[in-house]
């Protein structure tokens, strides 16, 4: 069996817990690990002055695989993100959230199965923002407005939202590529093309133009205030959802809350060149160290990466063993409980020890 080199960001607050929880029940499948720890977040700005290091982009570049837990971003380091950040220096295009409803999980109702693409470079998180007042703000202002021809309120803030052909085209493309791969059937394409005819226009003329070449995928489009709605009605008629960047972000939420939370919301950020792969929520440093939090979403993000990595037989008993405990409903942390304050409600090591256990 191939061993792995994976590089391994633990994060801040809860990061480190649910890291080491998720590392054991992966090393349990009997998949051999090489992994490189390495910093992010709040917690490398004290020893190497910035909340992404150089050292740990370079040994994500070599690796080509990280498992990262979440992260905080330091106010006045200049990275309005790491999160962000980190996609942006890898080229991490491709963001795909899985939206499965396990039994016995607290989900909205029990068909739930798709998949979001969230492209993640462009759109309005490119961060091109002109604050209000500013002589650029100002300028920009009076420009776009002799442009447009129509007139902006001189107290506005800006920002700009750029849509390429080419990061449209890319996105699409994976998400027909992971549909074959997966054996999905449908990608629709999610826009506001109704109403931002320049930006989200061009994404969905790009997806049609995509589609065409993908004739063996069944393809579709829905206008995103529209996919809300169908996904609460009639989720089981979508499959992998394609959406630009600030769509896919707010309908992976929704997504999150459909299959009772982010305790439960996996993620993949996937580029040409690496794949990080991440729990979707927060740090929740008012957590750290209670040994309280849920580690399921990183443990599922741990299984898309087992995928990623080929070893599908092991990604396949990791989710059956974490879906059986889900199912027993025994060793569960408090948020997957009916009652947050039931006292049966275990910690996050004594989920990874119950996981374990089923794989044995």
């Amino acid at each position: 069996m191939a061993r792995h080199a994976v590089t391994l960001l633990p994060g801040d607050g809860v990061g480190p817990e649910i890291c080491e929880a998720a590392v054991r029940v992966l090393e349990a499948t009997g998949v051999e690990f090489d992994w490189d720890i390495q910093p992010a977040g709040e917690s490398a700005m004290k020893d190497y002055g910035s909340p992404l290091p150089q050292q740990t982009l370079d040994s994500i570049r070599k690796t080509l695989v990280a498992l990262k837990g979440p992260v905080g971003t330091p106010v006045g380091t200049g990275f309005r993100s790491v999160n962000v950040a980190l996609r942006q220096e890898l080229d991490l295009y491709a963001l795909v959230r899985p939206v499965k409803a396990y039994q016995g999980a607290r989900n909205l109702r029990d068909d739930l199965d798709f998949v979001i693409v969230r492209e993640n470079t462009e759109d309005i998180y490119a961060g091109i923002e002109f604050e209000q007042g500013t002589d650029d703000c100002r300028e920009l202002i009076e420009d776009i407005s002799r442009r447009a021809k129509k007139k902006i309120r001189p107290d506005s803030g800006l920002s700009i939202k750029p849509i390429s052909i080419s990061g449209s085209e890319r996105v699409v493309q994976y998400a027909f590529d992971y549909a074959r791969r997966m054996g999905r059937r449908l990608v629709t394409a999610v826009h506001k093309a109704n109403i931002m005819k320049h930006t989200d226009g061009l994404f969905l003329a790009t997806a049609r133009k995509v589609a065409e070449r993908n004739p063996d995928v069944e393809f579709n489009d829905r206008i995103v205030d529209n996919m809300c709605m169908q996904l609460v009605l009639r989720p089981y008629e979508y499959d992998v959802l394609c959406c630009p960047n600030l769509y896919g972000d707010i309908i992976s939420d929704l997504g999150a809350g459909m299959i009772g939370g982010l305790g439960l919301a996996p993620g993949a950020n996937m580029g040409t060149a690496a794949a990080v792969f991440e729990a979707t929520h927060g740090s929740a440093p008012k957590y750290t160290g209670l040994n309280k939090v849920n580690p399921m979403a990183v443990m599922l993000s741990g299984v898309l990466m087992l995928r990623h990595l080929e070893e599908e037989e092991a990604a396949n008993r990791m989710e059956a063993a974490i879906a059986t405990v889900i199912k027993e409903g025994r060793s569960l942390t408090y948020d997957m409980k009916k009652d947050r304050d039931d006292p049966t409600a275990v910690g996050t090591s004594q989920v990874a020890d119950a996981i374990i256990e089923k794989l044995r």
